[in-house]
């Protein structure tokens, strides 16, 4: 089995721990995101829910195969907030997240080296609370074909463990089809060289 068409997500959100240093407390919490507009909705609820805190922290990263990350400070002093909340997304290896760490101040400074190691605990302690997940990257292609190859076309499908996502059944047929993507230039093949069957990837 190749590797390389894997990567690792969470399945819902979730919030971490409560971790607490010199009266300072830090709320971590986890989003699936895939986009920025879910990050930026996800920020806004934070903050309302959290209105007296003093800062909302948080790093992100986004795509599987091509990725795209940010980190923030918020206000903190720089690369003592969001990157170590980055740092432990990388340590867990995951993408198409975004973690959130909310800071009440408790009238102590931490200094730069507190700083860091609540930011990375609050965002270690989202992660363990986060169900993690592996999921393939996978291609989508069309088929488009006559209703008497149906039972040829199901029959490979079947055979290949290949899942439909939606189906066009009229007098010609339409299927859209997520392909593993190892599998992705086998499953093209086979069904370039089917007659009556006319594959293009979306």
């Amino acid at each position: 089995m190749t590797e390389n068409d894997i990567f690792r997500t969470i399945v819902k959100p979730a919030q971490g721990k409560l971790f607490k240093d010199k009266n300072s407390k830090f709320y971590g919490y986890i989003f699936p995101v895939i986009n920025e507009e879910q990050i930026k909705s996800h920020l806004e609820a934070i903050k309302k829910e959290h209105y007296s805190a003093r800062h909302w922290c948080y790093a992100y990263q986004i795509g599987t195969e091509s990725r795209n990350y940010r980190a923030n400070d918020d206000g903190e002093p720089n690369n003592s907030a969001g990157m170590p909340i980055y740092g432990q997304i990388q340590s867990f290896e995951v993408t198409n997240v975004l973690i959130i760490v909310v800071r009440y101040f408790g009238g102590v400074k931490l200094g730069v080296g507190g700083l860091i190691n609540a930011y990375r605990t609050g965002a270690q302690l989202a992660l363990e609370a986060a169900e993690i997940v592996e999921k393939t990257i996978n291609k989508t292609y069309q088929l488009n074909f006559e209703y008497k190859n149906m039972s040829k076309v199901m029959r490979i499908l079947k055979e290949n463990h290949v899942e439909i996502i939606n189906q066009t059944l009229e007098l010609s047929c339409l299927l859209e089809i997520s392909v593993r993507k190892s599998n992705s230039n086998q499953i093209f093949d086979l069904f370039k060289m089917f007659f009556g069957v006319d594959i293009i990837e979306l």
